[in-house]
């Protein structure tokens, strides 16, 4: 099977014949290849400065970076293009990576469209929004939800294959919203976008950090394809949410991010191999770390995870 064959296998809650990895940003790409995904001459800002010419020699030169770094992770899903050019810029980078890996991976991007966790200046004032205003943040909710729906059709024109749904909703100790308003505030409007995704064609994974529990069966009845991160620093056990919920979901994660910063070696493996052990079992699971491979993480336990997924992954 190729990557993307087995993430379809995976999000469809079959058995491929590996268990696929993907990371929903990859941030190492400077320390472990010598590479920029995001260089600076080919931002928004910057890409218009170039001639015609010099911007198509450099996306290409970017598409080929893309496919030999994806094709070393062996990702099924590759993320991004993120914070490169225009529409159109990021549609000739995927069409090319594409012709390059031959069709064997898939492109994922941002999808979300519903509220998330308030900033430190946004929180009072949804609140009493909430409490005093709750058609108001309805409406709100709707447009967010609308906006999201048109701009993933455009992502599928792209030739994104993958939404992924990047809003956070949880801290450590639990979501930012109760139970209830949840169920009335967010998930009506995040399963409209879900199901819209689908019918576009769109494989959609919804991510969020932090405890999920109190808000796991809402997250499962909007019906995504994949859960990610499955946040251990949060108490959130693959373990548990597979005999929970792995039967209605593909589980992506697990793996101890903070461990990866500041742990010892043996807890870093260990943390992978608990996610193989028990997130492997009859499919539906794609191996990848609670977060992202951040920058400023050691290269040296990214790959240490990367090994564990190469040892065990056959099924």
């Amino acid at each position: 099977m190729t990557p993307k064959e087995r993430a379809i296998a995976a999000l469809t809650l079959n058995v491929p014949d590996q268990v696929p990895t993907f990371e929903l940003e990859f941030q190492l790409e400077k320390e472990m290849f010598g590479k920029e995904l995001i260089p600076d001459d080919l931002t928004p800002h910057n890409i218009d400065k170039l001639s015609e010419k010099v911007r198509e020699r450099r996306l290409n030169e970017l598409a080929e970076d893309f496919a030999y770094i994806y094709d070393e992770l062996d990702y099924a899903i590759i993320p991004g293009p993120y914070g490169v050019g225009h529409a159109e810029d990021k549609r000739l980078i995927i069409k090319k990576v594409l012709e390059l890996n031959g069709g064997r991976r898939m492109f994922g991007f941002h999808a979300d469209g519903t509220y998330a966790i308030p900033d430190g200046n946004g929180m009072h004032g949804f609140a009493y929004q909430i409490a005093d205003d709750p058609a108001g943040v309805h409406a709100d909710a709707r447009k967010m939800a609308d906006d999201a729906i048109e701009r993933n059709k455009g992502l599928v024109d792209m030739g994104i294959e993958v939404g992924l749904l990047c809003a956070d909703y949880c801290y450590n100790t639990g979501p930012f919203l109760s139970p209830q308003m949840f169920e009335e505030f967010i998930k009506p409007y995040l399963a409209r976008i879900i199901e819209e995704g689908k019918k576009a064609g769109l494989y959609m994974i919804k991510h969020t950090d932090g405890n999920i529990m109190p808000i796991l069966d809402h997250l499962v009845d909007c019906r995504p394809h994949g859960l990610h991160s499955l946040d251990p620093m949060a108490g959130v056990d693959v373990k548990e949410i597979k005999m929970l919920v792995g039967d209605k979901v593909c589980l992506c994660g697990n793996v101890h991010c903070a461990a990866m910063q500041t742990g010892t070696d043996e807890e870093v493996i260990a943390s992978a191999e608990y996610c193989m052990t028990h997130g492997k079992p009859g499919g539906g699971y794609i191996f990848c770390t609670s977060n992202v491979p951040f920058k400023g993480m050691p290269v040296d336990r990214y790959r240490m995870i990367l090994d564990v997924w190469k040892r065990e992954r056959d099924y």
